[in-house]
């Protein structure tokens, strides 16, 4: 997977949002927390970081290419030295599953207000009907 298809993936997730920062980041959030980071300048030696499972943790960082991530490993975060280190499909899945462990974890005001339709107000009619004495 390329820069552009892994950031048009996480942002297909429902609410993701993107943001950079510490200059040369891509954090793809949800509710404001980070479930994936992508190194615009990978020359730190990290191309992508995410959150697993204790156990998927474990079996990652057994593999050439994924290490624990700088940082945040203690959280089970696991970081990929490049891109290509694991299939698309492999890859995809650990991302959405990274997603639904941080979403899982917000505080349940944020996943309600993220789960609700956006408010668009009452309608005239209901005003109308509101103010008409009923028969």
């Amino acid at each position: 997977m390329d820069h552009e298809s892994l950031r048009a993936y996480c942002l297909s997730l429902p609410r993701a949002t993107e943001r950079v920062q510490w200059g040369n980041d891509l954090l793809f959030c949800i509710g404001d927390k980070m479930f994936t980071v992508l190194a615009l300048d990978p020359s730190h030696g990290v191309s992508l970081s995410l959150k697993c499972t204790p156990e998927t943790f474990a079996e990652l960082t057994e593999r050439e290419g994924i290490i624990p991530a700088p940082y945040v490993a203690r959280y089970h975060w696991v970081a990929l030295e490049q891109l290509g280190v694991l299939k698309d499909a492999e890859l995809k899945s650990l991302i959405k599953r990274s997603y639904e462990l941080v979403r899982d974890k917000l505080p349940k005001r944020v996943r309600d207000k993220l789960e609700s339709p956006p408010s668009k107000g009452p309608k005239k009619s209901d005003k109308a009907s509101a103010r008409q004495k009923p028969r």
